[in-house]
């Protein structure tokens, strides 16, 4: 029996087993919540393993994932984990050019996916990915391959392959080939291997430390490196996982769950703060200034610093007038918010933790399995609001001469698959992984996050500008949802800019302006000017040469859908320069 995990599916026999849960995951069907033990839970996947032997998978072997975080995710993840073959998550919002990629490029031989909307979006490109053999869905799906057609192939017969099979797999093997979205060019295969996870998710435990009384509401894609780790932390924790049943249905599943812990992107935190901010505004006027004098109050918490009796006290009545109805929004159970993939704003990061919900900030990439840093409440507590934490365990990290961040351990990918002259560009021959990310130092030992490097331009007055810098200082205001800032080569950094609209709501219905469109509503001057002022009181907290001279509205959101951004939310500059070729140019004229 082992005592240790060595490869991701030892997590089974060492912890989901033992743990015995009669809810180690659960999702809604037909409007109830349905658990499935762990009995259940390892049964299943024994069956897809000894399924997948039956239908002559090979050790080596790629088999695609594409759907949304499930029960089924996991059951077939590690159904692939123990006949040795390689899983390739794939994003279910990438385009039909990224899938046609990636199928081609890995030689997948079978798909799993979700529901019939991925079924009729994969079937042509399926027809023509020469590999490709048959493709699955989780749901029922007209004239399409259930997955219980796999498990229904089980061969008890094969029980003894199966055993040597896992027997066979080395720490150091491919556990998963996951394809950055990039925000140039063709996406990349990052090589995982058991290890690399593995370490990953062995520190992960001592950071989130909850017990197996807790649970977790899980609504990031499971094809995101980063929610994939985390819920290898929760099984070997004996955290049950709660998916919820879409981004429009959190709020409602926040109240049925009551999480100790969920995961999530500082895009969904930045959504709910501004709801809550305008659902603030809607109030009554002795209520809303209740309101703003609580969120005055969080907007200068800090969690390393005794404010003094008066702003103490002050705090514990706004707890218990405002920021209890935060939590109770919540769940009421919350213990820990789990950011990553982009930097979280401080604000939004103060007022949390000024209502008692903790969110804690860390860094990472797909090629370092992900965590680099983390910032703690376990063992001790160690934040700082505005940094991604302290570098975790048995992972060195130095910052090169330009500030560039580089790293070396455990966690850093074998190499981006089939593509040995990209390894070689960032991995150097002593180990070092550049990340691509600069940084700098806070207090000898937090890592702050300043820039892309790729993404840092130079005006034609000589002077470095760092684009997520100034647009994570654009999205403090109210009334800016995005932001992407341009100007390489020109005299002055410009910006484009997506207002709230629902911010804009507020105030026109304050100012008592008729609000018709969103394109419309963005022409009137009384909104111009407002945003004026907005930008101007940014620009304040900027240097000269960092200041939006110019900046043009636009009268919708950025997104994945089109092309604007990758899944996880980040702006692909280069398409997004192009589609608004005009209105940049005229920014500069």
């Amino acid at each position: 029996m082992k005592t240790s995990a060595t490869r991701i599916f030892d997590i089974l026999d060492l912890s989901v087993k033992p743990q015995n849960k009669p809810d180690t995951f659960a999702n809604k069907k037909q409007g109830e919540w349905v658990s499935l033990s762990s009995e259940q839970f390892c049964e299943q996947v024994d069956k897809v393993s000894l399924g997948l032997l039956k239908l002559g998978v090979e050790v080596g072997d790629r088999i695609a994932i594409v759907s949304e975080g499930r029960p089924e995710w996991n059951i077939i993840d590690f159904g692939i984990q123990q006949v040795g073959a390689i899983s390739v998550p794939i994003y279910p919002t990438l385009t039909i050019d990224d899938f046609q990629y990636i199928l081609h490029e890995a030689e997948v031989r079978f798909i799993f996916v979700g529901d019939a909307g991925l079924f009729r979006k994969l079937i042509d490109v399926v027809a023509t990915a020469p590999t490709v053999e048959e493709m699955y869905t989780f749901d029922t799906v007209k004239s399409a391959k259930h997955w219980s057609a796999v498990t229904a192939m089980a061969d008890e017969s094969n029980r003894q392959k199966l055993e040597d099979r896992k027997a066979a797999i080395t720490p150091d093997d491919l556990l998963s080939i996951i394809y950055t979205s990039g925000t140039t060019g063709n996406p990349k295969g990052v090589m995982i291997s058991h290890n690399n996870m593995l370490s990953n998710v062995e520190e992960g435990r001592k950071l989130i430390a909850f017990g197996p009384e807790a649970r977790a509401l899980s609504f990031l894609p499971l094809n995101h490196v980063f929610e994939r780790m985390v819920q290898y932390v929760y099984l070997r924790s004996g955290i049950s996982i709660y998916y919820a049943e879409n981004v429009a249905t959190i709020a409602d599943n926040l109240r049925e769950v009551h999480p100790t812990v969920l995961s999530t992107v500082p895009r969904l935190l930045e959504k709910v703060y501004d709801k809550i901010i305008a659902k603030g505004y809607e109030l009554p006027r002795i209520s809303r200034n209740i309101f703003l004098w609580a969120l005055d109050l969080g907007l200068k918490y800090d969690p390393n610093k005794d404010l003094g009796w008066w702003y103490n006290t002050q705090l514990k009545l706004a707890r218990k007038l405002v920021f209890s109805k935060w939590q109770e929004a919540l769940g009421g159970k919350l213990e820990m918010i789990v950011a990553g993939a982009a930097a979280t704003p401080p604000r939004i990061a103060r007022v949390f933790w000024a209502a008692g919900i903790p969110v804690c900030e860390g860094y990472g990439l797909s090629e370092t399995s992900p965590v680099i840093s983390f910032n703690r409440l376990f063992p001790k507590q160690e934040i700082r609001i505005g940094t991604v934490g302290i570098v975790i365990d048995g992972v060195e990290v130095k910052l090169a001469d330009d500030g560039e961040i580089l790293v070396k351990g455990p966690n850093v990918m074998k190499g981006y698959y089939l593509k040995p002259e990209l390894t070689a560009e960032v991995i150097s021959p002593d180990g070092w992984f550049h990340t691509g990310d600069v940084g700098q130092w806070v207090d000898g030992k937090f890592l702050k996050l300043t820039d892309r490097k790729k993404e840092i331009f130079k005006t034609s007055a000589g002077k470095y500008v760092a684009p997520q810098a100034v647009e994570a200082k654009l999205k403090e205001s109210f009334f800016i949802e995005q932001s992407v800032i341009v100007g390489d080569g020109q005299k002055y950094a410009a910006a484009l800019i997506v207002p709230s609209f629902d911010a804009i709501k507020e105030f026109c219905r304050v100012e008592s302006i008729a609000y018709t469109t969103d394109a419309e509503i963005i022409k009137n001057e009384k909104v111009l000017s407002k945003f004026r002022t907005e930008v101007e009181e940014v620009n304040k907290e900027l240097a000269p040469y960092e200041r939006v001279k110019k900046y043009h509205l636009l009268p919708g959101e950025l997104s994945v859908a089109n092309g604007e951004l990758t899944p996880t939310l980040k702006p692909k500059r280069r398409i997004i320069q192009e589609k608004y070729k005009t209105e940049i140019e005229e920014l500069f004229e």
